[in-house]
Formats: structure tokens, C-alpha cells, sequence
């Protein structure tokens, strides 16, 4: 039985660094190739996607944002783990995950009201399916493991997609989730983007497992571990645990292997705990330029296309700063909306007060 738990010993990859597709050895099942149609789709979207996450970075820059997570190189995670789900499915994002959210389809000035100080979320959860972005470690889990159970209670074959960095792993919010989930068999997707570092802090000091996919087995969680800078790959797995969750099997646990090319975010200096090398030899893992020579060599990509592409993320790109560089106009009493469902006698009080206070000085 727990035999059924446990991971590939190595990452499934599907496309190696280089677009040429490797034979699969050694994986507890076999993966196949996705369509030409699916990566072009997810180079597309990798594409936007990084020309979003360059521009924030440079609005932090500017004063327009007071922080800015990047999740540059980690491109072929955040889009094709969210192009995998479908908009009945919810997706529970970490402060990380802006890019993913772009992806959903969210647009990018109300995905970046966080981050720029505007309100706790700049989007509606309800509608989007899309929980608010969660700056606590780990505490998402345990609302993607609830809302999972939820849509099984409701009897759909909706599923909840939750993201994960490699420190979080380290919270009891993890590990009260993934138990929850499996007892409960909620069909909740756990994704763990391990990018090597938890702000500062390398993987090698925060776990002796094999690899973080292996803290699956304790809980009777199914897991699998994946190339996270393969699109391919992040494709066919992530079928894989949606099959599983969809067909009333519970929960499942995914680890992604990736790398944060940048820094933590903008008030971090990543020179501080790692090497100049090894940020170039992840630089050569790009998953962009991974499919794109995949589907070049197959005829299903060529430069008029990748010219478009660029050129749609650039207009993107400037009609962002535009819109960024407009003064927004914040109301304060916003601050007790979407608090409660129905607001408390408490926060009733502290409106009031706030609204007094306002309307002296007028």
C-alpha cells in the first residue's frame, strides 16, 4: 500500500533543458507527451507571464509597488499548474503566485492592489474562484483542504489547486492540511514550488526527506515529484493528480523542482547566500526556451509567432505602467469590507469611530 504513496525516486521530465524529449526511466507511471496545441498555450502564457513579473519588479523601482515577490524561472509551475485547472476549480496562491493569477485571467492592476498597498485584495475571490493572496506561511493550506471538501460534500469533481513554497513545508499549517485533506479525502492538490531556498535559508537545512514529496507518505497522501522548469512535465503530472482528486481519491501532493532566479523580493540581496554560478546554471534550465525549441523543431513555432508574442506582452507590459502610474483613489471605510460575511458588533463599532473621525474633518 505504501508502495502507491510514494514518489518517482527522480523528477519526471518529459523535455530536457536543451526541447529534446527524454525516455522516461524509473517513474512509478508513465507520462505522456501533452499536445503541441497545450505548450504552445503554456509558452504563450509563460511568455506574457514573464514580461508581467520584469514590470512589476521595475514598478518596486519606481515607488509604485511597495514589494514585489518575482517568481521569475519559476514560469512553467505558476502557468502550467493554473492553465491545468479550469475555472470551476479554485486556486488558493501564496505572495508569490501574481503571475499565476495573471494567467487565471485576473487583471494584472487588481492582482498588484496588494502589493502596492491599495486594499488586502484587489480582486473578488468569490467570483474568481481565487482565494486572496496569503502572505502567512501555509495557512492557505488549510482553506484549499476545507473548499476541496466543500465541492466533494456538494458532489462536484471540482478540485482546489493550492500553492506551496519549500519553506512553508516546514509549518504546522502544512501538515494539519495534508492530514485533514486525507482523512477527509478532499480532492485538494497540493503544489510545492521547491525553489531551493526559504528567503535565505537552503533546502539542505530544512529537511533530511529524500525530497519534500516523500513527506506525502506520512499522511497516506499520494505524491510525485517533477522537473519544475519543464513544462511538459509539470503538464502531465499535474493531469495525473487532477484524474486522481477528480475520481474521488483524495488529495495529492506535487513537488516541483525549481529555481527563484531574483531575489526574494525587491529588500532582499540574494548575493548574500548564493553564488553567481548557480544562478547561471539554472539560467540554462529556462523553461521558456526549453519549449520553445520543442515546438520549433516540430514546425509548431516560428519567428513571426515568437515576434507576436513579444510584441503582445510588451503592449501588455506598457498599458501596466500606464495604469500603475495612475494615483488610485482608496476609500477608507473599504477597510471593514469583506471582513465577515456579516459584519460584528465589533467591527460595527470600529466603523463608526472611523467614519466620526472622518466626517470631523471635513
Amino acid at each position: 500500500m505504501t508502495a502507491g504513496l510514494l514518489p518517482s525516486p527522480n523528477p519526471v521530465q518529459l523535455i530536457d533543458p536543451t526541447g529534446a524529449e527524454v525516455e522516461q526511466a524509473g517513474t512509478r507511471r508513465d507520462y505522456p507527451v501533452p499536445s503541441a496545441a497545450r505548450l504552445r498555450e503554456v509558452w504563450h502564457a509563460m511568455v506574457i507571464g514573464r514580461r508581467f513579473d520584469i514590470q512589476a519588479t521595475a514598478l518596486t523601482k519606481q515607488g509604485r509597488l511597495a514589494v514585489y515577490p518575482s517568481s521569475r524561472g519559476q514560469e512553467a509551475c505558476q502557468v502550467g499548474a493554473t492553465l491545468s485547472i479550469t475555472g470551476d476549480d479554485w486556486l488558493f496562491p501564496t505572495y508569490r503566485e501574481s503571475m499565476a493569477l495573471v494567467t487565471r485571467g485576473i487583471d494584472p492592476v487588481e492582482v498588484l492592489s496588494l502589493l502596492r498597498g491599495d486594499s488586502h485584495c484587489g480582486y473578488d475571490p468569490i467570483a474568481t474562484r481565487t482565494a486572496a493572496q496569503c502572505t502567512p506561511l501555509s495557512t492557505q493550506l488549510i482553506h484549499a483542504a476545507g473548499a476541496g471538501y466543500g465541492e466533494k460534500r456538494r458532489g462536484t469533481d471540482h478540485v482546489a489547486l493550492a500553492f506551496i513554497g519549500d519553506g512553508a513545508t516546514s509549518e504546522g499549517d502544512f501538515h494539519e492540511a495534508l492530514n485533514f485533506a486525507a482523512v477527509f479525502e478532499a480532492p485538494t492538490i497540493f503544489f510545492v514550488q521547491n525553489n531551493k531556498y526559504a528567503i535565505s535559508v537552503p533546502l539542505s537545512k530544512q529537511t533530511k526527506a529524500p525530497s519534500l514529496a516523500y513527506k506525502g507518505i506520512g499522511y497516506g497522501v499520494p505524491a510525485e515529484q517533477v522537473d519544475g522548469n519543464d513544462p511538459a512535465a509539470v503538464l502531465a503530472v499535474m493531469d495525473a493528480a487532477l484524474e486522481h482528486c477528480r475520481s474521488g481519491k483524495g488529495p495529492f501532493l506535487i513537488e516541483a523542482h525549481t529555481y527563484r532566479l531574483d531575489a526574494h523580493t525587491n529588500a532582499d540581496d540574494a548575493t548574500r547566500y548564493r553564488s553567481d554560478d548557480e544562478v547561471t546554471a539554472w539560467l540554462e534550465r529556462d523553461p521558456i526556451a526549453r519549449v520553445e525549441a520543442w515546438l520549433r523543431a516540430r514546425g509548431e513555432l516560428g519567428d513571426d509567432i515568437v515576434a507576436a508574442t513579444n510584441a503582445e506582452a510588451e503592449a501588455m507590459a506598457a498599458q501596466l505602467r500606464d495604469r500603475m502610474n495612475a494615483d488610485p483613489s482608496v476609500d477608507p471605510m473599504s477597510l471593514f469590507d469583506n471582513v465577515f460575511a456579516q459584519r460584528t458588533p465589533q467591527l460595527e463599532e470600529a466603523r463608526a469611530m472611523v467614519a466620526e473621525e472622518i466626517q470631523a474633518e471635513v
